[in-house]
């Protein structure tokens, strides 16, 4: 418990002082994220990589908070994903190559003997598809850290209550790093996640959840995770119901997530963050409790019915048309351009 407490305070402070570090340097060398209107560096996600990696790695060779091999592994397989989240921030590779390097980490980790093949195959697109989501959510300023604290504890809770020790330090270790973070996320951000932060907090999340229900029914598993990651399925399944039928591309940026539509309905920003992390707060309260048995599992048909209706009201709000990237490129001002080329350096 003592190590518990003085592990997350640990990571806290290192994340917000890495993020405020490694802000400069990406300033300096472009590493911004080109989708909101002012440019923000993406030192946010290599923060809380390195903050949770070290923590973590530090309590397990110290003895004080093993991490138990499979855990261990899971760690350094996110440690890899941040760093090919990294790449791909620095250089801008194409999107599929730090989602298919996330799959490959997936497959690796995955417990196939509790899993069954099938089960463990669609463990790993589901780690694929939560790593893609967070990035989604790093859209609107203090977004995807909020609802990557509230989804880290409730997760870790779930773990707790299964005895799994190692993975519970390792999501509490992880909450208090993006909580970290959120002090410079927060409206206005001065850094962000990018494909790094994005990746591995999603990697991290989606895989440790899966240990935690792997040996519980397939249906019941579905229903929990879903419940635990509520806001995030829920941008996903906005945006493609969004573009699936106006043939918009389903990969690139654009102003049409949840953020964005609710910031159309006139809320602020920082109300936006506030009501999504309360609706990431009650989707992770009911996966917790149907998880150790506090509730039945109907609880669970709650936040699937509330996640609908949500999104089934909001897509109907209108935004600006997704443009594919060369079109967005092409279309914008001589002015913007320009600043966008002398801010990347």
């Amino acid at each position: 418990m003592l190590y518990g407490i003085v592990a997350t305070a640990i990571a806290l402070l290192l994340a917000a002082l890495l993020a405020q570090l490694l802000r400069s340097p990406a300033l300096r060398l472009g590493v911004l994220d080109r989708r909101r209107r002012r440019a923000v560096p993406l030192s946010g996600g290599a923060a809380v990589a390195l903050a949770t990696c070290l923590v973590a790695a530090a309590g397990d060779a110290t003895g004080a908070a093993p991490l138990g091999t499979g855990v261990g592994a899971l760690l350094a397989a996110g440690a890899c994903v941040g760093a090919l989240g990294l790449a791909a921030d620095v250089w801008r590779l194409r999107w599929w190559i730090p989602l298919a390097g996330t799959a490959v980490a997936a497959a690796l980790v995955v417990p196939y003997e509790e899993t069954g093949v099938p089960g463990g195959l669609l463990a790993v697109g589901w780690v694929v598809g939560l790593a893609a989501a967070f990035r989604g959510l790093d859209h609107a300023d203090g977004l995807a850290g909020t609802v990557g604290v509230v989804t880290a504890f409730g997760t870790a809770a779930c773990a707790a209550a299964g005895l799994m020790d190692g993975i519970a330090v390792l999501l509490g270790v992880l909450a208090a790093a993006q909580a970290g973070f959120l002090v410079h996320n927060w409206h206005p951000a001065r850094v962000a996640l990018g494909w790094c932060g994005a990746l591995f907090t999603g990697f991290v999340l989606a895989s440790a959840a899966v240990f935690v229900r792997a040996g519980h029914g397939a249906g019941a598993s579905a229903g929990v995770l879903f419940a635990l990651t509520a806001v995030a399925c829920a941008d996903v399944v906005l945006v493609f119901l969004a573009r699936w039928p106006a043939r918009r591309p389903l990969v690139c940026g654009g102003p049409d997530h949840l953020g964005h539509r609710l910031r159309r309905l006139g809320l602020a920003p920082r109300a936006v963050t506030l009501l999504l992390g309360v609706g990431a707060l009650g989707g992770v309260l009911a996966g917790v409790c149907a998880h150790t048995g506090w509730a039945s599992g109907g609880v669970v048909l709650w936040v699937v019915a509330a996640a609908a209706v949500a999104v089934l009201a909001l897509v109907r709000v209108p935004v600006t048309p997704v443009l594919p990237p060369r079109q967005r490129s092409s279309t914008a001002s001589p002015q913007v351009s320009e600043r966008l080329r002398v801010r990347s350096g």
